[in-house]
């Protein structure tokens, strides 16, 4: 089988289980399965692929027909400027969620000296993302999940940050290590009879423990503002992403425990998606 006939019957399996983008998502497994880039595979595509290649690029084609996203198949999610390793132990990074490094770099210069927190790092994308724009600032990221952590570690090496950032297996309530200027975080929020909901690929495959935010969606962000404003330095920044309808109430959150709330972003699809706030 060489690589053309390979992806038209990749693209005809995906498009009959209805996968969206199905050639692209053909291309790029292959590339995986063959190990070569995208160019490789447009000037050869006459070439004979191996038996191995064809049986691992099969497997990936019958475990995306299924819904499973493609960054677990190939491992990898482009997030900010930079590619991240991610797996099954935690979320994939998503474009909204770069507002909090957009808002990190406006409140800061390349001179700054700061400690940034993460809390609920997943795989590192926000933290990583943050100190690798600013080579002056120390980050330190806490999560709930050791895999998580271990996916961070591998992400901190990958970007030649090990030096510069620690990484925490913690949950929330028992972290009491430093006090610093920035804290960042994308708790879960999606309200636990919502998570039947999401998108198939979403809520059959991304780990629930980083997405269920209890009954109200609210219950990880009282705990992350709570422990915030015990670890944040006065006058300290905090940037925070939410609901699209958890607004109001979280702003009476954030004031309750002695923030000033700055200002409210809206996501690329015009919906409420970070709170801006500062330490009183």
């Amino acid at each position: 089988m060489n690589i053309e006939n390979t992806l038209i019957l990749g693209k005809k399996t995906l498009k009959a289980n209805n996968i969206p983008n199905p050639f692209l998502d053909s291309e790029i497994l292959l590339s995986k399965s063959i190990d070569k880039d995208k160019k490789y595979i447009i000037l050869n595509s006459k070439k004979i692929i191996k038996n191995e290649q064809l049986i691992n690029f099969n497997s990936f084609i019958d475990r995306r027909k299924e819904g499973e996203p493609i960054a677990y198949l190939t491992n990898k999610k482009e997030f900010w400027k930079n590619e991240f390793y991610v797996d099954k132990d935690v979320l994939i990074p998503r474009p909204d969620t770069e507002l909090i490094i957009e808002q990190v770099l406006k409140t800061s210069t390349k001179q700054s000296q700061l400690q940034v927190l993460d809390i609920g790092t997943g795989s590192g994308c926000i933290l990583l993302s943050i100190i690798k724009e600013r080579p002056n600032f120390y980050g330190t990221g806490i999560d709930i999940s050791k895999e998580s952590i271990n996916v961070s570690k591998i992400n901190a090496k990958q970007l030649n940050l090990t030096n510069r950032v620690k990484f925490f297996h913690s949950c929330v309530d028992n972290f009491h290590i430093g006090k610093y200027d920035i804290v960042v975080s994308n708790p879960p929020y999606i309200e636990l009879l919502s998570l039947k909901y999401l998108e198939k690929d979403v809520v059959n495959f991304e780990p629930r423990l980083a997405l269920n935010g209890g009954l109200d969606g609210l219950s990880k962000i009282r705990k992350v503002i709570s422990k915030t404003s015990v670890l944040i330095k006065k006058n300290g920044k905090f940037i925070l992403e939410i609901g699209f309808n958890q607004k109001n109430k979280v702003k009476k959150i954030l004031k309750k425990e002695g923030f000033y709330v700055n200002k409210v972003l809206k996501d690329y699809g015009n919906n409420d998606r970070c709170i801006i706030s500062t330490k009183i």
